[in-house]
């Protein structure tokens, strides 16, 4: 409507002209004044507040479980901004609430919504809590409007920050908020949101942007379409539903030595980690140690037996089975329609019969001088026994400690209840198989589902290199001790040997899982990732291959995980009116002078004209005009 108002006056001065122009002059200058309108058109659809900043975002999973709806179920945003300074009682409902991660709490989030209930039913007073908590409490705990919300985490959980330097002063604050971070992720991976949910990393930018939010919270002059401020766009579809997801399993093999050749009835150890992840935002769910530290591991311990392997005088009469596995924080469970079975499966069943055990690798790369090995079958079990104490005594020739840790399960029928659903540690699956399996992690308690499966706060900066050596060495020493039958104080893979475990290689590897995300939906058969550790497996290995598989039908996930922010300093409805009223008044200014000019060349050029024709006329004719 303002281009047209602008364009109307000029419109009618080219009008005005076109039609007071002589015959023959030129069309350069009619021209011009046909572009000026074209002009303030183009000029008008620009838009008047430009981005104040541009940033990147990472939307809350979205997920169903058996139809069930989790996470984010939205993903377009176009609100204005609010802060936790916003005035009691304020109506967020059409605003994106900023909530830096450093501000929070919770752990009374949590208990805050019983807290309330509590003091309602015994009429005590209830004192208010921070206004963080009490906003997580409002608006997930018990689901109220929110226009949107916008969470900041710290720089030390960008994976592609680069290096940070890292003092003794900043550990304890780093712990503190990865424990955070752990609880804020699992209030909201478990919630049903319908609202946008995005996490941003602190920046210059988007801090001096809520700096001037909070300072106008404060002041009472709150985001609103009447006062202005910041509006945060981010253009988004409608998230879709991954169509078919695959799970990509890989496996190689080191085969032991038989005199006749026939290595099929050789016992075989299996090592097995899953290398997929889940967090709540999947673009930045990379889990250094759940399970990057396990995959590290498992690639190092395959190069060592390789070279062992290598040479026919000290390679071991068992077959080494090396398995990268995908669906870990899916239950383990590839696709089988009954939860039980995953890539194991595609073993011929012979192999299966001769696998004398498993040993799965789960988040050892940030514990200290203790190790948890979680078995299925009771520790006075055989086999189980000899495990342990083969690991045990490893352990305590580093310095280190492992302690056996037994977890009961159902074989028979696994879906007796919720509990027994869940597949809390991989080497379950193969207990199901009636193969002995044991789980090495640096956790003591197994996780529930999604939990510490490479979590927003799993992040390189919280894993040691040193521990995951010293699990590589504990592994690597176990493993050769059962397959050589060695006695203590041998060790085959000592510091300084050749066998030693090569530090720049697990550096190398665990900084490249700490930099990729890798949660399974989101990748493809060809996925960089998945050819890499299969071209890095088949350096060490034999006949390695590759099983795809579809996700179990009862997960479904969608797209739009990563989008831009665009934030908007726009001006208040007071400001468009007077603008409003100011482009008027000038328009009737300029109709008018217009209108008074073009006239007035009109009379002139007229009066000329006839004045010309008179002259002519009596020169010529010797008569006036009005005689002819």
């Amino acid at each position: 409507i303002l281009s047209a108002i602008v364009s109307l006056p000029l419109i009618e001065l080219e009008a005005r002209i076109m039609s007071s122009r002589k015959p023959g002059d030129s069309d350069v200058l009619s021209s011009l004044y046909s572009m000026i309108p074209l002009l303030f058109l183009l000029l008008a659809c620009v838009e008047l507040s430009d981005a104040a900043a541009a940033v990147d975002v990472y939307r809350l999973v979205q997920y169903d479980i058996s139809g069930v709806p989790f996470g984010s179920r939205i993903a377009a945003l176009n609100h204005h901004a609010a802060s936790l300074h916003s005035s009691a009682g304020a109506d967020l409902s059409r605003s994106v609430l900023i909530i830096p991660l450093r501000e929070l709490n919770i752990s009374l989030v949590k208990g805050n919504f019983q807290l309330r209930l509590i003091a309602l039913h015994l009429e005590l007073d209830y004192v208010e809590l921070d206004s963080a908590t009490l906003v997580m409490t409002e608006y997930i705990s018990q689901k109220k409007t929110l226009g949107g919300l916008l969470l900041l985490l710290p720089q030390m959980f960008n994976f592609e920050s680069g290096d940070m330097a890292v003092t003794k002063d900043d550990i304890h604050e780093m712990e503190r908020l990865k424990n955070l971070l752990v609880e804020l992720e699992e209030l909201l991976i478990h919630a049903n949101i319908p609202y946008p949910v995005y996490f941003a990393f602190e920046h210059d930018d988007i801090e001096a942007v809520l700096a001037d939010i909070q300072r106008n919270d404060v002041n009472g002059q709150a985001a609103t379409p009447t006062n202005g401020g910041y509006k945060f766009v981010v253009s988004a579809p409608e998230p879709k539903k991954l169509a078919s997801p695959i799970m990509t399993n890989i496996q190689g093999w080191l085969p032991g030595l038989k005199p006749d050749g026939d290595t099929n009835q050789l016992p075989t150890i299996a090592i097995v980690a899953s290398y997929d992840t889940f967090g709540a935002a999947p673009a930045l769910s990379v889990g250094s140690d759940s399970n990057g530290s396990g995959v590290v591991a498992l690639l190092e311990i395959a190069r060592l037996f390789s070279l062992l392997y290598s040479n026919p005088k000290t390679r071991g009469k068992y077959n080494l089975l090396f398995g990268l596995t995908s669906g870990g924080p899916y239950n383990y469970n590839g696709t089988h329609k009954h939860f039980l079975l995953q890539w194991l499966r595609s073993f011929d069943q012979r192999l299966r019969e001769t696998i004398d055990y498993a040993i799965c690798l789960n988040s050892i790369g940030s514990w200290d001088d203790k190790l948890w090995l979680h078995v299925s079958k009771p520790p006075q079990n055989a086999y189980v026994k000899q495990i342990y104490e083969r690991f045990s005594g490893v352990a305590g020739e580093l310095g280190l400690e492992v302690e056996l840790k037994h977890k009961k399960i159902n074989i028979s029928n696994p879906r007796v209840s919720l509990s027994s659903w869940v597949i809390a540690w991989e080497h379950e699956q193969f207990s199901r198989l009636r193969v002995t399996a044991a789980t090495l992690s640096g956790l003591s308690s197994a996780p529930e589902l999604f939990q510490r499966t490479g979590s927003l706060s799993d992040s390189g900066y919280l894993v040691s290199e040193d521990a995951i050596r010293r699990s590589i060495k504990l592994i690597a020493q176990s493993i050769a001790r059962h397959i050589y039958d060695q006695q203590e104080d041998m060790p085959v893979f000592a510091d300084d040997s050749s066998l030693a475990v090569d530090l720049s290689y697990v550096r190398l590897w665990l900084d490249l899982l700490s930099r990729t995300p890798r949660v399974a939906p989101f990748l493809t058969k060809n996925d960089p990732l998945v050819a890499a550790l299969k071209k890095e497996l088949a350096e060490h290995t034999h006949e390695v291959t590759v099983q795809h598989e579809l996700l179990d039908g009862m997960f479904t996930f969608y797209d739009s995980t990563k989008a831009k922010l665009n934030i908007y300093q726009v001006a208040s409805v007071t400001f468009d009116l007077l603008l409003l009223l100011a482009v008027g008044s000038y328009l009737i200014v300029l109709f008018s002078f217009l209108v008074i000019t073009t006239r007035v060349h009109g009379l002139i050029y007229n009066f000329n004209h006839d004045n010309c024709v008179s002259s002519f006329c009596l020169l010529f004719f010797n008569h006036p005009i009005d005689q002819l």
